[in-house]
């Protein structure tokens, strides 16, 4: 099976009953370059593998060092499957390329809850900006309360960032982390955001102080990407 380049992941996908989000180091911003370019070679220049993911996507860390990889998956079975036969050669097309990356996660989600923040159809995202969210110990009900809390506190926000596209809650699967990939139309127009009145992206609402309150938070990040790269198995036949 080929692979297809498309311009994000497909959200609405039913299929997917996971997503693997983990973090390369590369160190530099040149070899942030090299790596992406090495980790398209590694998968272009392959058929789509069986088993393999239902999309990979890379992002660009705007700290000029990081990249960001997301990607979809049927089941962990499925991504059990791929690590045994098919990960170790593509990685080491990448490493030999760029060597020394160190490779942090990953982690475990599924995807909970998706929302449209407004403005016109069709608009692609110039940035992501990837906010984690910790929490202390297990607890699957507090995650989905957390994310709940969000959407109550943008349905009942006075002014909401122009910039922004949407955003896809994702709930570990451990029970101990949320991942929201926010989607804005750039990188500046998340830093106004920021720089608007309130404390974060969002107004000073009540809604929004009890997500920043929110009991059993215990830590988190939000970190500006630049979409690099996205792949996912070609249609038969083209």
């Amino acid at each position: 099976m080929s692979v297809e380049f498309v311009s994000r992941p497909d959200f609405t996908r039913a299929d997917a009953g996971i997503v693997k989000a983990s973090t390369w180091d590369v160190g530099t911003p040149e070899r942030q370059r090299q790596a992406v370019e090495a980790i398209r070679d590694a998968w272009a220049g392959r058929e789509w593998p069986q088993p393999g993911p239902l999309s990979y996507t890379v992002h660009a860390g705007e700290d000029g060092r990081t990249l960001f990889h997301y990607s979809q998956w049927p089941d962990e079975e499925s991504h059990q499957a791929f690590v045994r036969a098919g990960r170790d050669a593509r990685n080491a097309g990448i490493d030999a390329a760029v060597p020394g990356i160190e490779r942090i996660g990953p982690h475990t989600y599924e995807l909970y809850r998706s929302a449209s923040l407004g403005g016109p159809d069709g608009r692609e995202p110039g940035c992501v900006v990837i906010v984690d969210v910790e929490f202390e110990g297990a607890d699957k009900a507090r995650q989905r309360d957390w994310v709940d809390g969000v959407f109550e506190a943008l349905g009942t926000d006075p002014a909401p960032a122009p910039g922004g596209i949407g955003g896809h809650f994702h709930v570990s699967t451990d029970g101990t982390r949320v991942l929201n990939y926010a989607e804005w139309v750039s990188a500046q127009a998340h830093i106004d955001a920021l720089a608007a009145p309130g404390s974060g992206v969002g107004s000073r609402t009540p809604q929004w102080e009890r997500v920043r309150n929110h009991p059993g938070v215990t830590g988190g990040g939000v970190h500006r990407y630049t979409p690099a790269l996205s792949l996912r198995p070609g249609v038969r036949g083209r």
